[in-house]
């Protein structure tokens, strides 16, 4: 059986997470649009601004962690040491074979999804999860 508590988080998340990628698609698409960056340029800085706006709700919102901030933003960081490469580098060599751009985009964000929401639960907040005052 679900827990309730667990998956109102895991609704959460989602629902933050969306957030995050309409600031990244936005962001993408004006910088590959309008400025006409590079794909790895646009999707870079894309990235990073989603990442900010998710975990600093997400953290608040959804895991309720009174953790230390700095110790977690070095976690988040470090997931995104591998998963930022990885996803900018593939995504570059998938849209300069043709691939349309937004499909990259979305495939490497549904990544970020599933990969960032596993991370958080049991690398960043594990063991801080609903300490802070809600």
């Amino acid at each position: 059986m679900v827990d309730k508590k667990e998956f109102l988080r895991v609704i959460k998340f989602t629902l933050f997470s969306i957030s995050a990628g309409v600031i990244q698609t936005v962001s993408f698409t004006i910088m590959n649009e309008f400025i006409k960056w590079n794909y790895w340029v646009c999707y870079l800085t894309a990235l990073i601004l989603s990442v900010v706006w998710n975990f600093t709700l997400n953290r608040k919102f959804t895991f309720y962690s009174a953790n230390n901030v700095p110790v977690a933003m070095l976690k988040v960081a470090a997931f995104y040491v591998v998963f930022t490469p990885l996803s900018t580098y593939g995504g570059n060599f998938l849209a300069v074979r043709g691939v349309n751009e937004y499909i990259v985009l979305i495939l490497s964000m549904l990544i970020n999804f599933v990969t960032e929401f596993l991370y958080d639960k049991f690398v960043v907040f594990r063991g801080s999860i609903d300490t802070a005052k809600k």
